[in-house]
């Protein structure tokens, strides 16, 4: 059974109340559609590189988070570039930047 689909707006704002609350750097980069944008995480872990999450759909139908950039971090540029050519595919995107040297994310994160 899949879970109810939050509006992304609320989604992200969960999100950044939650990093606030774990003391998580957080900011949203872009704002997308309000109701059904698709979510970019691009996260810095400060000196160790970068990794851009992108939301996709597990095979239940709950989210899931998929490694844009690759199985290894990269470094800004190509971070930025992989969030450049989506923002170009999709203007309803949300990009969200979290910055945590122990690369905490503010959700519940199942990694495809």
């Amino acid at each position: 059974m899949s879970e109810a689909r939050l509006k992304t707006a609320l989604w992200v704002q969960a999100c950044v109340r939650r990093a606030s609350v774990e003391n998580i750097a957080i900011a949203v980069m872009r704002k997308g559609d309000p109701d059904g944008g698709t979510v970019l995480v691009k996260l810095n872990t400060l000196g160790m590189g970068f990794t851009v999450f992108a939301e996709s759909r597990a095979p239940d139908g709950g989210r899931a988070w998929v490694r844009g950039t690759g199985a290894g971090a990269v470094d800004e540029a190509a971070a930025d570039a992989y969030i450049e050519r989506n923002r170009r595919i999709d203007p309803d995107l949300w990009v969200v930047e979290i910055d945590d040297r122990a690369g905490r994310l503010p959700f519940d994160a199942r990694i495809l």
